[in-house]
């Protein structure tokens, strides 16, 4: 039977498939299925949203007092940063050693498989912003983390982390594309640069298609890690972008911050107030197309219901040019918004 989805639940998809923040994608899931037609054709829809509702509710309130609820780490990550990247890896693949490198965070690095139980966020800096990498348990049958999916909900891309040197690398990473497509998640090769999200099921709100790094790790070792990398993607036949990279010697990483800022599209934006020198310390970050209103959002929400107009510096335009809320930012613009 057919789901004949209203106007109404589709712009609440539409809406739930923008939101990164779990509170947002709370509402919006309960709006999707306020505005869902009741009706065998949404049935399997409906349970699962409901399901859904009950996970992400009962994770963004946290343990109950008295209770005997979940008292563990998170398992839903609130994005900060200009992007959430997601890494993920079979086991042993250097994911960990890899994320206390970047980001500092004092992530416990073992030699033994499955260390990493809970997601582990850390800030990676790059320039005056910062990404946020998010450490994920290895993907494996062996293994099997029930809330994976749930997680990368929120990511905006993710760096998929093998080492070469590993004579199982290729089986191990034929796994892990089969145990994530069980969980409707799909690594894809293509990154578009702009605010468009990254939840691009057509027919199932729920699937994933997460903008994949291979980040080929232990490039210490290799003589020609760029040639090995090339090798393993053609005779795995994919069609990632590829860095290779050592954890332990630095070699690469260096590459990793400005490759994430140019494919995400990432734009920083500056405000001022009227009179007053730009805040240079702290800059918004938008992606490309995104808009001065986009930018008064990010500020407070009155803000944004109460805009008239901005003036922008170091625009296409000329100096101090009065724009609409429409207008479409750019990397390094100074934004002075008024209400």
């Amino acid at each position: 039977m057919p789901a004949n989805l209203s106007p109404e639940y589709k712009a609440a998809e539409a809406a739930f498939r923008r939101a990164r923040d779990p509170r947002d994608r709370l509402e919006g899931l309960r709006e999707m299925l306020r505005t869902m037609p009741k009706h065998k054709g949404t049935d399997h829809l409906q349970a699962d949203i409901k399901s859904r509702i009950k996970e992400l509710s009962e994770e963004i309130e946290g343990p109950k007092k008295g209770g005997a609820s979940r008292t563990g780490p998170a398992l839903v990550i609130r994005p900060e940063g200009a992007a959430q990247i997601a890494l993920l890896g079979p086991p042993n693949s250097g994911k960990s050693s890899l994320h206390a490198r970047l980001t500092g965070s004092g992530a416990h690095v073992a030699d033994y498989p499955f260390t990493t139980q809970y997601p582990e966020p850390g800030m990676m800096p790059f320039e005056d912003i910062r990404f946020q990498l998010v450490d994920l348990p290895a993907v494996s049958p062996d293994h099997p983390v029930p809330w994976l999916a749930g997680t990368l909900q929120t990511a905006d891309a993710c760096l998929l982390v093998v080492d070469l040197n590993d004579a199982a690398c290729m089986e191990q990473v034929e796994t892990l594309h089969a145990v994530l497509k069980e969980k409707r998640v799909t690594l894809s090769e293509r990154w578009n640069g702009d605010s468009a999200p990254t939840v691009a099921g057509e027919d199932d709100p729920f699937a994933l298609r997460l903008p994949t790094l291979l980040v080929a790790t232990k490039a210490d070792l290799e003589t020609d890690p760029e040639a090995e990398v090339q090798t393993f993607e053609e005779l795995e036949g994919l069609r990632y972008p590829a860095l290779a990279v050592s954890a332990t010697t630095g070699k690469g990483l260096d590459r990793l911050g400005p490759w994430l800022f140019r494919s995400l599209g990432v734009a920083r934006v500056y405000t001022k107030l009227p009179g007053k020198p730009a805040d240079k310390e702290r800059p918004f970050t938008l992606r490309r197309g995104q808009t001065v209103e986009d930018v008064a959002k990010l500020v407070h929400k009155d803000v944004a219901q109460s805009l008239k107009y901005a003036r922008v510096w170091n625009s296409t335009g000329f100096d101090g040019q009065q724009v609409g809320r429409e207008h479409a930012v750019t990397d390094g613009e100074v934004i002075e918004l008024h209400t």
